[in-house]
């Protein structure tokens, strides 16, 4: 499995509420360029879309605070990492849903983090999401 180095450096703070704010801000950059849903191209699926709406319903299901402190400091290397990774992803057919197949990229952080950014894309439709991001603990 390869890992994909980022340039970005993982979101600063200790505070729920900063962190979420920085995130947020990111996330609203990438919803500025359309008017529909919010998504970025990846280079490992040949500039496809990926739909970024999923991961944040997703994480807002998080009760723990910390849990979800820990997920969105790596929000902006996961950014860069769907946007620029060519390394090639675990795939598997979802044991849940047999017409989804997820994709699981590994990616490190400028300051040296290991972070895995998972991908749902439905069979039928083709479409991609972001389903999660977190770090390897």
């Amino acid at each position: 499995m390869d890992i994909y180095q980022t340039k970005a450096e993982i979101i600063s703070g200790t505070d729920i509420k900063e962190v979420q704010r920085k995130a947020e801000q990111l996330y609203e950059n990438i919803t500025k360029r359309t008017r529909r849903r919010p998504y970025l191209r990846s280079r490992y699926f040949q500039k496809q879309k990926i739909f970024l709406g999923l991961f944040w319903s997703h994480l807002y299901q998080k009760l723990n605070h910390r849990d979800k402190l820990r997920r969105l400091k790596f929000f902006s290397c996961a950014m860069e990492l769907i946007l620029n990774s060519n390394h090639e992803p675990t795939a598997k057919e979802n044991p849940n849903k047999t017409s989804e197949v997820l994709y699981r990229f590994v990616g490190i952080s400028k300051s040296g983090k290991r972070f895995f950014v998972q991908i749902k894309e439905n069979k039928r439709s083709g479409e991609k999401f972001l389903i999660s991001i977190f770090p390897d603990e």
